[in-house]
């Protein structure tokens, strides 16, 4: 498959310098944002489902959107940080088909490029670190649209920058993609590129000229999961970036992501996530803001 770096568009939602003392501690944290870190001073760990990536003085680390992992910080902890986030209505996001390699060891370049990008944003920066106060509605809404009323010359440096954080991490990426059926590859691609629409699993076998039931079973053979829930999967994933970078009315966002049953799109979406879309949206302000509390057992779309 190839790839055109020119239909690949990040854009930042915050960016910041945190400084920490035993108190980077979150716990279940996932969202459809990417995140970029350059560790300045101390130690802490990324606690992800099956291993634990210790984090470093002069490194730089990646996590992937939609990678549940945890903090876990016993000391003085000082990083610069990047939220970033591809065009939630464009038909292909590219991070999505690589596999990034969690560190990287950074320099002078990697150092000052971060210093750059904060300093030409400087009210994207999170007031706190703690996702209590800072993941709603309210909060993201204020967020996305300073960083839409920055100047043309500012947008175009922080998105060159973003290309520069993202190189180096590109040397050793490979493809995400373990399927090795030529017609389960151009099933994929055929729902990707057609995720906003209702997406009938009949229509997808008929382009691949098989069966419905033999499209199937050599689906899930090649995948893992059936066609119907990888759709579906893929269909609230896109749905949750809408959610939170845009502030459209919930049933809007059902129809942009091919939902024409808005009941429906509710019941699957609170199924996968564990929340309502509007809940998904306002969830941190039923939260202890005002006293900075955070209860790591709740769920909450945590962005640092």
């Amino acid at each position: 498959m190839e790839f055109n770096i020119d239909t690949f568009h990040p854009f930042v939602l915050n960016i910041g310098l945190a400084q920490h003392n035993a108190d980077w501690n979150w716990k279940n944290v996932s969202s459809p944002f990417a995140r970029l870190y350059y560790v300045i001073e101390g130690s802490a760990k990324i606690i992800l489902p099956d291993h634990t990536v210790s984090l470093r003085k002069g490194y730089m680390y990646f996590i992937p959107a939609f990678t549940s992992h945890s903090y876990e910080c016993t000391s003085s902890f000082t990083h610069y940080y990047a939220h970033i986030y591809e065009d939630p209505q464009a038909k292909y996001l590219f991070l999505e088909d690589w596999v990034l390699p969690e560190e990287i060891q950074g320099d002078t370049l990697e150092l000052s490029i971060f210093q750059e990008l904060y300093s030409l944003n400087p009210t994207m920066k999170l007031s706190k670190s703690d996702p209590s106060t800072y993941d709603n509605s309210s909060t993201l809404a204020s967020n996305l649209l300073k960083n839409k009323q920055r100047p043309l010359y500012n947008k175009m440096i922080s998105r060159g920058i973003i290309y520069q954080l993202l190189a180096p991490f590109f040397k050793t990426a490979h493809l995400k993609s373990t399927v090795t059926d030529d017609r389960v590859k151009r099933a994929i691609t055929y729902i990707r590129n057609h995720i906003s629409d209702e997406l009938c699993i009949d229509k997808v076998a008929e382009t691949l000229c098989v069966s419905k039931n033999y499209f199937i079973r050599i689906f899930k053979k090649e995948t893992g999961t059936t066609p119907a829930n990888f759709i579906i999967q893929r269909k609230i994933e896109k749905a949750q970036l809408l959610l939170i970078t845009n502030d459209l009315p919930v049933k809007q966002t059902s129809y942009l992501v091919g939902f024409e049953d808005f009941s429906y799109f509710n019941r699957v979406f609170k199924k996968i996530t564990g929340m309502t879309p509007n809940e998904y949206r306002r969830e941190a302000k039923s939260q202890s803001v005002a006293d900075g509390k955070y209860n790591p057992n709740e769920k909450s779309l945590n962005l640092e």
